[in-house]
């Protein structure tokens, strides 16, 4: 096995992770990011390269769960345990989607199901099963629909959006996305610094495996990783330089740097510790300032402010193409509560809103229900609330995005391009 000073050759600690992360998702419920960051998770004693590659293994099994299964089936007689489930899908993935070396895979399968004494007596099948895939599969696999949605979510997605453009949000989960980064100055130089796109919005993109770190200007704060989508709710609040501005709800921080660079005095507020641990380190690395306050929004004290970003807890069903664990772990219990709190937060946001200053209201996520409907239901609760529609008033905003509340973004409006997370992003002011 290998350690922190190296990997093994046939690369079986990284797909051992692999596996346990899967087992934690799809038996356990646990979302990935809590079993990547687990002091004694799956990856916490792997060096950076196992690590990097057991996670990267993860996501591509979870994008690609249900055509995994559909290419197994017709070579099993019934579904083994889960652990094996989850190292014969693995297997599957790195043949037919991965473009790994067949005997490679089916070599690490055959490895791993024998290490343990609940799977050995399958490692025979295994070698079997996955010798009919690499033969007969991958011309099945090329044929399959992308990996479709829970039922709950689906059917949820096609009443907002119809069958065509579900469809077309699934092939973009589908896909492996690129990553995007926000400049602390100015977006133009750092693309030609990282040889990466510049996006009509700003950001600037960067193919997939790329390594962040090893980028110029890394070291010296002058970039931070974050979705396109992601950055344009503090683009349309456009903080000034001097205003007073909260961002509230505000882990993981990329919206807190870009009010910073603004130069706006920010604060930013959050109800979890532990999620603020990654703001606290890019504030220090970018060498911008916010205070930054670990309280319950519901109930803290503050402000009036001029400015209010509320990026309240969602389903997060918008970012799906970079976490495609959510639809195994995420249910229909989870929205209702999730929407409840949504518009207190709201309320409260606005109690925080000086009068005659601005409010923008922004969820990650791909249902009306947290999005529209929450506007909509809070200019009916707050008469001192109108929509600000000059904050929409940029040249950089996509007509396919607007819609009568705002801004509407969907991952199947960029998809030529790789793809953008989904979005509902409202500005409304006080009057005074």
């Amino acid at each position: 096995m290998a350690d922190r000073a190296g990997s093994d050759r046939g690369g079986l600690t990284a797909r051992r992770a692999a596996v346990a992360l899967l087992r934690g998702v799809f038996e356990d419920g646990a979302l990935l990011s809590a079993l990547i960051d687990a002091p004694d998770g799956p990856l916490s004693a792997l060096a950076p390269e196992d690590r990097a590659r057991a996670q990267r293994l993860a996501l591509a099994v979870l994008r690609h769960a249900d055509p995994a299964d559909a290419v197994l089936k017709p070579f099993l007689r019934k579904l083994p345990d889960a652990r094996a489930r989850q190292i014969l899908r693995l297997a599957a993935v790195e043949i037919c989607a991965e473009g790994v070396a067949p005997h490679a895979a089916v070599g690490a399968a055959v490895a791993l199901m024998g290490e343990d004494r609940k799977t050995a007596h399958l490692s025979g099948l295994a070698n079997a099963v996955l010798r009919r895939v690499a033969s007969e599969g991958t011309a099945r696999w090329t044929g399959l629909p992308p990996q479709r949605l829970p039922g709950w979510l689906r059917g949820r997605m096609q009443s907002a959006w119809g069958a065509k453009v579900t469809a077309a949000i699934e092939a973009v989960h589908a896909m492996t996305p690129p990553v995007d980064l926000t400049a602390k100055g100015y977006p133009e130089a750092l693309a030609a610094a990282t040889g990466g796109t510049l996006l009509p919005t700003g950001s600037v993109r960067l193919d997939a495996g790329r390594q962040i770190s090893a980028l110029s200007g890394y070291g010296s704060g002058k970039f931070w990783v974050q979705d396109a989508a992601a950055a344009l709710p503090a683009r349309v609040l456009a903080a000034r330089a001097g205003e007073r501005v909260l961002d509230l709800c505000a882990a993981p921080g990329g919206k807190t740097l870009q009010l910073a660079a603004a130069g706006a005095d920010v604060t930013a507020l959050d109800v979890s510790e532990p999620r603020l641990g990654r703001l606290h380190d890019n504030l220090a690395r970018t060498r911008l300032a916010a205070e930054v306050v670990v309280a319950d929004a519901l109930d803290w004290q503050g402000g009036p402010f001029d400015a209010v970003l509320l990026d309240p807890p969602c389903s997060a069903t918008g970012t799906i193409r970079r976490h495609p664990d959510l639809p195994f772990v995420k249910t229909a219990a989870d929205l209702k509560p999730l929407a409840v709190l949504q518009a207190a937060l709201l309320d409260r946001a606005i109690q925080l809103t000086r009068p005659g200053g601005r409010l923008v209201f922004c969820t990650c996520s791909l249902l009306p229900e947290e999005g529209e409907a929450q506007a909509s239901a809070v200019l009916g609760r707050h008469p001192e609330l109108h929509p600000d529609a000059a904050a929409f008033d940029r040249s950089w905003i996509d007509p396919a995005w607007r819609t009568p509340l705002g801004l509407r973004l969907r991952p199947d409006h960029w998809a030529g391009r790789g793809g953008i997370d989904g979005f509902f992003i409202a500005a409304f002011r006080r009057s005074g």
